[in-house]
């Protein structure tokens, strides 16, 4: 078995104003998202393994944004945020663009409580996010090419959703919940 080679750690300054909650690289690794109990998103060039120190600042949210998640590049570069304020933010880069070229195409509020956990479909699937809320339900957007968004929101589990993820199936989108008998200390 060959050695792995392993690198020292790269510390990058995001200039975050407070704790950074997620840090994902993009599909090819060039690009990292990164988000923060700052309200803030931010998206780095990685150059050589490294982020560059000029970034693209994302505003909108009015709380703590806990991740991110970006889509297949098949779809652009597409990136998704959720928030403490029940809130979830579709950006698309627009090269060309003031603000870095950063737009936010969607803005999906279906959400009674923080919005904990967002995670985009395999993309055979399409352009479809699934959102993990505490108020205790999933939400599933599937964006169209016309731009619109069709939303459906699904019981998840009484005491609130923490993370959700995808995963092969028999039948594409199909979703699976726990049901009240199985989950302990709640009624049958």
């Amino acid at each position: 078995m060959p050695p792995t080679t392993v690198t020292d750690p790269v510390p990058i300054e995001t200039a975050h104003e407070d704790m950074i909650h997620d840090a994902q690289l993009d599909y090819y690794g060039k690009r990292l998202a990164t988000c923060s109990s700052d309200r803030m998103v931010k998206v780095f060039d990685v150059v050589n393994g490294e982020a560059q120190r000029t970034g693209h600042t994302l505003r909108g949210h009015t709380g703590p944004v806990w991740q991110v998640a970006w889509a297949h590049p098949k779809f652009g570069s597409v990136l998704a945020s959720c928030s403490y304020d029940g809130k979830v933010f579709v950006w698309k880069e627009q090269p060309g663009q003031a603000a870095g070229g950063w737009t936010k195409i969607a803005e999906h509020t279906l959400h009674t409580a923080s919005v904990n956990s967002v995670s985009w479909a395999p993309h055979e699937l399409g352009a479809i996010l699934a959102c993990a809320s505490s108020d205790g339900t999933i939400s599933v957007l599937a964006f169209k090419n016309d731009g619109i968004c069709d939303a459906d929101r699904f019981d998840g589990h009484a005491i609130g959703c923490n993370a959700v993820s995808w995963a092969p199936a028999a039948q594409p989108g199909s979703l699976i919940t726990p049901q009240p008998q199985s989950m302990p200390g709640q009624p049958s």
